[in-house]
């Protein structure tokens, strides 16, 4: 089967239905989260060619949260808000995250008005992210000084809000779709570039977080799973050509605006990163959307 952000195998094996540990399938494999976007290809594309031999888990931002937090993952690129909000439960993988050091291109607040207009406005969202649902409300609190900022899940495709001129937010491939057949007289304002302009800082996405309770089960496949994960990205983003052609027919872009695409994501985690993640959590519990500010723990090193 090949899911919708590129040839992947999107194999789904869930450990309730098995009888194994949560986090691994029956036959002793680490279940990983696995996200359908294209922003994710390059993490996925070489991946079993690096060495990896786990099972992949594939689900929305939000779905791979919940299953994360659950135990059905060891392992999933997840929100960097799931991180702050539960951090105890997890530890995170170095060197790796999908941020933006200005225009992300796919995570977009679309709006018939300004910024500085949206004032007790709803806008529509879709609840796949919580990390660009609550990027969305620092950004109006914390740079535009709006004081009511109202958000919520409508009952129909936030693509025909938008169409019919309402305020919403989309990520992803939708997201990217939507802005490539804007509506007349909407405005299309992309998170990242928000944040850069007003921190001078990458905002992390996504980060690769690891249940703490998986390392003990997985010592050996954990300590492989960053160099894995750079091998493949390195490779996708060095010949992009080929893989991009293939994911182009069910994204609605061209092959060209998908490496394009690619080459505007900051695949690394590093420390100005982990400073913009620090202030976004920060700006967070300011507006009490975290309880406190969470540590950034990583995986232990075990290579000794």
């Amino acid at each position: 089967m090949v899911s919708p952000g590129g040839n992947v195998p999107a194999w789904r094996s869930f450990a309730g239905d098995t009888g194994a540990e949560p986090h691994m399938t029956a036959a002793g494999e680490l279940n990983i989260g696995h996200i359908p976007y294209l922003n994710s290809v390059p993490f996925f594309h070489f991946l079993q060619e690096s060495g990896f031999a786990g099972n992949l888990v594939s689900g929305v931002p939000s779905e791979l949260n919940r299953m994360l937090q659950q135990g059905e993952l060891a392992v999933s690129p997840s929100s960097s808000f799931e991180y702050a909000r539960n951090w105890q439960d997890y530890f995170l993988l170095p060197g790796h995250s999908i941020s933006s050091c200005g225009k992300v291109q796919s995570v977009l607040l679309f709006s018939p008005v300004a910024l500085g207009a949206l004032e007790g406005e709803e806008i529509a969202i879709t609840g796949e992210s919580a990390t660009s649902i609550n990027l969305l409300r620092v950004i109006l609190r914390e740079f535009q000084g709006l004081r009511k900022v109202v958000d919520a899940v409508p009952d129909r495709p936030v693509e025909e809000l938008i169409a019919a001129g309402r305020p919403a937010l989309l990520i992803g491939d939708r997201a990217l779709q939507t802005a490539e057949g804007m509506p007349v007289g909407m405005q299309c304002f992309d998170l990242g570039e928000l944040w850069y302009r007003q921190t001078g800082l990458p905002f992390v996405f996504a980060l690769w977080m690891v249940r703490r309770d998986a390392v003990s089960s997985f010592p050996e496949a954990l300590a492989k799973l960053a160099d894995q994960l750079r091998y493949s990205r390195e490779k996708v983003l060095a010949t992009p050509d080929e893989i991009a052609a293939a994911c182009a027919p069910s994204s609605g872009l061209t092959a060209a605006q998908i490496i394009t695409y690619w080459n505007g994501i900051d695949y690394r985690l590093e420390k100005a990163h982990l400073t913009g993640l620090k202030l976004f959590f920060k700006l967070c519990a300011k507006y009490d959307l975290l309880n406190r500010e969470p540590p950034l723990e990583f995986l232990p090193d075990r290579t000794d």
